[in-house]
């Protein structure tokens, strides 16, 4: 009896999970003001795992990156 009891707990609480992550998706969405610009990340596309499996990830350009300089200049002092 104490074992049914563990599984209807689990049961209720992912069902609650999901309820609280479908509610806060579609209330994210009716926020979205319609003179909203979307980021250039989102313009450039997207592309999903080929396994289907993996997340659907953005096919944002890289940017220069403003630190390469330092960076470049600490990997050359962490090589002597």
């Amino acid at each position: 009896m104490a074992s049914y009891l563990i599984y209807v707990g689990i049961v209720i609480g992912v069902a609650a999970m999901a309820a609280a992550i479908v509610y806060g998706t579609q209330n994210q969405q009716n926020y979205i003001p319609k003179d909203a610009i979307p980021a250039p990340a989102t313009e450039q596309g997207a592309f999903s795992s080929p396994s289907g499996l993996g997340a659907q990830l953005n096919k944002e350009k890289w940017h220069a990156d403003p630190f390469g300089d330092i960076a470049k200049k600490v990997r050359g002092q962490a090589g002597k």
